[in-house]
Parts: C-alpha cells; structure tokens; sequence
C-alpha cells in the first residue's frame, strides 16, 4: 500500500471528499459521516474484531446463565422469545444494537402485544447481562417502553368450572381443584411436595416471586390431597402429583393442553389455566377472605388486576327525602 501523500490524520482507507468522509475499500465509497468525529465512531465500529456468534451467541449465553433460576414455564417462554430474537439479530453484534432496532422490533410485534413485551422484556435482560459482562457499554432497550396490554376480563363461572372439572380425568381434576382452592401459580402446584404439607395447610415457595406463604388446610384442600394421594402410581414420588408410570412431577404443557381439551369437551370457550388463579382470588375477595395474602403479592394493585375487571359494583344510589317529596306532592295538589 502506497503512503498517503494528504489526509495522514485519516485512518487507512478513509477519505475526504466534498465535505463529508468516506471508506473505500474495493473501489467502494461508503460514507462514514460529514464529520471527522462521525466518521472515526463510524470506522471504529466497522473495524472492530467481529466477537465470535455475535448477538446469536450472546442470547444463548445468557438463556444458559438465566435458566436455573427460572421458573420452568419462564424458561419455556424465554426458549421461544430466543429463537425468534436470534433470527431477527442474526447479522447483529451486540455493541451494534441501537435503541432504534429495539423499538423496531417492539413494533413487529404491534398485532400481538403481550407476546412483544415477553420478548422485549427478554432482551432487556439479555443485554442487562451483556453490560454485567462488559460486552456493552449501555442497554438498548432501555427507554423503550412496552406495549400497553388489554386487561384480561373473563371470569369462570362455578358452572363452567363444574363443567370443565367433570369433562377431565381424576389425574387433572385434582390439579385443578388444588389451582382453585390455594390460587398458586400452575407450576407452584405441580411442584407441591408431600414434605410441604401439614396439619397446618401446605407451604408454598412462589417459582415467580420468592414469596413464601401457608394456604390453611379445609376440608375441601383435605379432600383433594386425600384424592391426589389416592391415584394408581407405580411409586410415590416426593411430590403430590405424579405422572402414573414414571412417578415424576407433572409437565406443566401437559396440564394446560388437557385443561385446554376439558374446555372443548364440556363447550366453555375462552378460558385458561390461568383463568383459576384469577377465579379462586376473585371468590376469596367475595367470601370475605384477603385475596392479596392469598395471592402472595407485596403490592395491592398487582391483587387488584386480578379482581377488578371480573367482578361488577353493585352500586347504592341516595335515599329520597321523605319529608321534601310529600310537599312536592302537596304543593302539586
């Protein structure tokens, strides 16, 4: 390579011309910037040693870190938000990735909301690693704000939850009569073990949260555990449910597919496994009993989301004044 006879300040390869600069590499100008500070940003980026898989690797990296601390349905969740980002940040390192690409990718997702803020809230933390492990300077995603979610309004009614129950086997029937009767999050159900109960109600550990709490002990949670323990199993596990030939705790996907079949069956449409959570907080609150200690929440509004759009005030309005409305008549008489 010839040395430079003007411009030595310049990086290699990079020129000047009619007020802005320029790479040129294989007779190809490509523009850096109209400023000598645009341009060296520029050159540093597109010179850099390429870090090897790039973005790809990085979100795999940090799903392995990430998921022994999760909740197996989180990690499921993850799995997919991984495989749909590594495809979207394929040709993208990590230091490449701008606010705008993450605001871009928050508006693929405009016809599907809450699928758009798992991924988005999976790529905050992705890059949240990035920057603990100094690959990042900053996190993109941050300032980015997520979709705003429509508020889930069904409520399943005692109909359609006898109706649902009756239309399912022994073996999740007794699953979802515990989701009701504790309203715990599925996988903290599934993963009840029979240390956990007492005299005194089972001890729950929440996957989500970390809280830990009691569900008092009835008759009717006295009832399903005797049910659950009843069941023909090869063995007995360590936890209270337990698939019938490998005595293993029950896959969760399995009990939202049958719980999905049981609604087809018994022809309640738009309802959930997550629907018996929000049931069994909502008829708490209506028995009196404290739905946000049920529920495990350390905030009241997160209880509240839960209760307040699947169930009506039932509004009083004042009393008319005896003594005003009988001289109205009078006068009128």
């Amino acid at each position: 390579m010839r040395p430079r006879k003007k411009d030595r300040h310049l990086p290699a390869k990079v020129y000047e011309k009619h007020g802005a600069f320029y790479y040129v590499h294989q007779n190809k100008w490509e523009r850096l910037g109209s400023t000598l500070e645009e341009a060296l940003e520029a050159y540093a980026k597109k010179v850099q040693p390429k870090s090897p898989g790039g973005m790809p690797k990085l979100i795999d990296d940090v799903l392995k870190d990430i998921s022994p601390k999760l909740a197996a349905n989180t990690v499921l969740q993850y799995t997919a938000c991984a495989v749909r980002l590594k495809d979207i940040l394929a040709e993208f390192e990590p230091r490449e990735v701008m606010p705008k690409h993450v605001a871009a990718i928050k508006t693929s997702f405009a016809a599907t909301p809450n699928m758009g803020n798992r991924h988005l809230s999976f790529l905050r933390t992705v890059f949240s690693k990035a920057l603990e492990w100094q690959i990042v300077d900053s996190n993109p995603c941050l300032g980015i704000r997520p979709h705003s979610e429509k508020r889930r309004q069904r409520y399943v009614t005692d109909e359609e939850f006898l109706a649902i129950c009756a239309a399912a086997s022994e073996n999740m029937r007794v699953i979802f009569h515990m989701a009701y009767l504790t309203a715990q999050r599925i996988g903290d159900v599934l993963t009840i073990r029979l240390a956990d109960i007492t005299d005194e109600g089972i001890a729950f550990k929440q996957q989500k949260t970390g809280k830990q709490l009691i569900v008092a002990m009835t008759p009717d949670l006295a009832d399903v555990i005797a049910r659950a323990k009843a069941l023909p199993r090869a063995a007995r596990g360590l936890t209270l449910f337990t698939t019938k030939r490998t005595c293993t705790p029950v896959n969760y996907s399995t009990v939202k597919q049958q719980f999905r079949i049981a609604c087809q069956r018994a022809g309640v449409k738009d309802a959930t496994l997550h629907d018996l959570r929000a049931k069994s907080i909502t008829d708490a609150k209506r028995q009196g009993h404290n739905p946000q200690l049920l529920a495990g929440h350390t905030d009241p509004r997160m209880t509240d989301r839960y209760i307040r759009n699947r169930e009506i005030d039932v509004a009083t309005g004042p009393t008319l004044t005896r003594k005003k409305a009988d001289k109205k008549q009078k006068d009128a008489g």
